[in-house]
Order: structure tokens, then sequence, then C-alpha cells
């Protein structure tokens, strides 16, 4: 990559820029909008979360270890994992949650070890100060794909039951029967991706190639990297959805395809 001179922020340029937080609680307050602790909370936590990033960073990046980049990989996915479960706003069962779990695994392993081994042609193929990043952003956004699925499976499972026992009393399978909320579940998922990329670069620049362009490369080999990444998200979205739905909607029916949705109930 080239490297300019890069701009380095002191202290004081950096507290200057909570002005922001300033004006917005001040705006909270003059319309009583009771946000204020919401606000104060994330500054917060978005601050000392970063600040321990930078540093864990900083350390593990001076590390000629794969092991620390193994670790670092398995605890983004099992937080990502459980972030799911957490923001999905309906009850999951035990085997929805199984498939999630094993979606968001394969899916997105698989998808990062492509892109790493084929498209970077990464050496060696554990270097944390890539490895580590491009996982971020293959892991969040998947992980946002695949909770836009799982309410959108349930929601329309909910929706079409009579429809769908209807089929089913008709000779249908439930692969056949559920097709059209299976199919709704992956548009909603992948919708997201397919949106941003329509906007990118005309509507707004991507955190990735502005950080890249801001640190002194040239915008040219940033946009090279933000096409390539956009490309590998579109993929690791595609590819965990595509399995969740694909077994997910498995989970809604007992061994002798009977349909069982009384357990989804929203929290």
């Amino acid at each position: 990559m080239e490297q300019t001179s890069i701009i380095h922020l002191r202290l004081w340029q950096l507290v200057a820029a909570y002005i922001f937080v300033l004006i917005l609680l001040f705006f909270l307050k003059i319309r009583r909008i009771d946000r204020e602790k919401e606000l104060l909370l994330a500054t917060t936590r978005m601050t000392l979360q970063l600040a321990l990033v930078g540093y864990l960073l900083g350390y593990i990046f001076e590390q000629d270890n794969y092991l620390f980049t193994l670790i670092i990989i398995a605890v983004m996915e099992v937080f990502a994992i459980y972030n799911i479960y957490q923001r999905v706003n309906t009850k999951i069962s035990r085997e929805l949650k199984k498939i999630i779990a094993f979606s968001m695994a394969i899916g997105t392993l698989t998808s990062l070890l492509y892109f790493i081994l084929v498209v970077i042609g990464l050496k060696p193929w554990y270097d944390p100060r890539y490895f580590i990043p491009l996982a971020g952003m293959l892991i969040g956004n998947s992980m946002t794909g695949i909770s836009l699925g799982v309410e959108r499976l349930i929601s329309g499972m909910k929706e079409n039951q009579a429809k769908v026992e209807t089929a089913l009393m008709l000779g249908a399978t439930p692969k056949k029967a559920t097709q059209q909320a299976v199919n709704d579940a992956f548009n909603s998922a992948i919708l997201p991706t397919i949106n941003s990329m329509m906007g990118m670069g005309i509507i707004f620049l991507p955190g990735m190639m502005t950080g890249q362009i801001l640190s002194g490369v040239s915008p040219l080999t940033a946009i090279e990297y933000q096409i390539a990444i956009m490309l590998g998200i579109l993929g690791s979205v595609s590819l965990t959805v595509v399995i969740f739905v694909y077994l997910g909607y498995k989970t809604f029916f007992n061994e002798r395809a009977q349909l069982i949705i009384n357990g989804y109930e929203t929290s």
C-alpha cells in the first residue's frame, strides 16, 4: 500500500469531537426526550470498548502466533451468535438456535477462508492485521443478515400457517409448502447488503475505504480493497442465509411432516 503523511489526532482534538454528544444531549433535554442515559451509556461503552480493542489488537499484531488469531475469530463467532439470539424479538426454539449457530460458523468461515486464501492470497494465512478486520466485516454483516432472516422466517411461518397446513393436506411436501416463507426470509436477509452496494460510491463512502484514504492509501488502492470486501460480504451473507433458511424451515415440522408452530410466541 502507498503511505503518505497521516494526521495524528492529539488528545484535545479527540476530546473536541465529543461536542457532538453534548449538542445531542442539549437537544434531548429541551425536547424532553428521555434518551440521555442511553446516549451517555452508548458513548461510554463505545469509547471504552474501542480503547480496549485498540490495545488488544496492538498486542496481537506484534505476536507471530496463529492461536491468537483463532481465539479472536472464535470469540467473534460466539458473540455474533449470542447477539442474534438477543436481537430477534421472538422466542427461538432450541433446534432453530442450533441451525443459526451452524449456519453462522460454516457460512462465515467458508467465505472468510476463501477470501483470505484465494482473493487476498494472504501469507501467512493467519496474519492478524488482515485476518481479524476482514473477519469482523464478514461476521458482522452476516450476523445482521441472518437476524433479519430469522425474524422474517418465523413471522412468515406464523402469517402463512393456514396456507402451509392447507398445502400439506393437499399433498405438498414441507419444502414446497413453505417455499414462499423461505424466499421472503432470504430476500429480507440479503436486501440490506444489495441496497448498500447500490448506493456505495455515490451516496456514501464505506468506512473501510474512508479509513484507508484517511490513513494515506491511494484512493484507487482503497477502491480495489473495498470492491473485494463488498463481494466477500455479499458471499458470506448469502451463504450463511442460504444454509439457515434451507435447514431452518425444517424445525417447524415434526417427524411426520406436521406443522409445529405454537412454541413461537412474540416476547
